[in-house]
This record gives C-alpha cells, structure tokens and sequence, in this order.
C-alpha cells in the first residue's frame, strides 16, 4: 500500500530541480539564438540558389508538412503571414523555378503549388547540410549517449509541441489535429 509519504516522495523526485530547469532554459536561449540566424539555410542557399531568402525555405518547408492540397492560402496561414505576402513569396519561387503551379483536380480554378526538381535539389541541400553540422556536433559521443539524447530530445520538443497544440486548440475550439 502507498503512503503519503510515499506519493510526496514519487512527486519529488518526477519534479525537475530549479537548478536543471534553469540550466536547460539558457541552453535553449542560446539554441535560439542559433536557430534564429538560421545557419543550415543560409549554408544550403549559399550552395544551391545564391540570392533566395530564408523566408523562401520555410515556404519550401511549409509546402511539405500541408496536408491536402498545398495553394498560396494554405501556406499564407501556415506561415501566419499576410496572403499578399505568400502570394509575393510563391510568385518569387515560380519565376525563380524553384515551384511550379498545377491544376487543382478538385477545383480547376485554384493553383496547387510543387516542388521542382531545383526545388527538390534544395530540399536535399539543407538535409544534407543539416545532418553533416550535426554530425560535426555529435562527432565523439558515444553511441548511448546520441541514442538517450535523440529520444530524450524528441520528448523534449514533443511536450513543447503538445501545449502549444493544446493553446491553439483553446484559441480556436473547431480546430482539429491530425491525431484527432
């Protein structure tokens, strides 16, 4: 049988210590940093399609992750950006042949938006760059080490994802997920 004591116990040692807590906050203000300059984006334009702005790879990136029918809309709202601003993005991306437009099948008067092969060269780039800076990073840890810190870290960003799905969801009560 469980005892008070022994709950209050099992509640401790679940809490993370202010002192962890507070190391992992300023980690991740430093990894924000880093994310911010947006280093494997730049690296793979640099590489492949000197001149694109970074704001193009995450229309790339946003292009991908849509579920359904990827149009100007879809990504405009993905990006929570103006939809003049998409459409200036998308058009951008067409000239430079790094899109293409298609038909719609269910609607023949809107324009689905896919990759090209470019496009696709440059989704490769930054894949491959990502993993080689990773690689460089990670060079010299042991295997148990990567394994903990790859399942560690993908919990980590899974609970960050999940209250900020369950925030969206309190904004917008109709929304739903794709788990849903």
């Amino acid at each position: 049988m469980t005892t008070q004591n022994d709950q209050r116990h099992d509640i401790a040692a679940a809490s993370p210590s202010p002192e962890n807590v507070a190391r992992i906050g300023e980690t991740l203000a430093r990894m924000r940093l880093l994310i911010g300059r947006r280093i494997i984006g730049r690296t793979a334009i640099a590489r492949i399609v000197p001149g694109l702005e970074i704001s193009h790879l995450d229309v790339l990136d946003v292009i991908r992750r849509i579920e359904g029918e990827a149009t100007v809309g879809a990504i405009a709202e993905a990006m929570r950006i103006d939809p003049s601003r998409g459409s200036r993005l998308v058009a951008d991306l067409v000239a430079r042949g790094i899109l293409r437009r298609d038909a719609s099948q269910a609607d023949g008067r809107r324009s689905l938006l896919v990759a090209t092969e470019l496009g696709e060269s440059l989704f490769a780039e930054i894949r491959s760059v990502k993993r080689s800076l990773l690689a460089h990073v990670l060079k010299g840890w042991p295997d148990d080490e990567i394994n903990a810190f790859s399942v560690l870290f993908e919990k980590f960003v899974s609970g960050f994802e999940a209250i900020y799905m369950a925030a969206e969801r309190v904004r917008d009560p109709t929304a739903t997920t794709s788990a849903e």
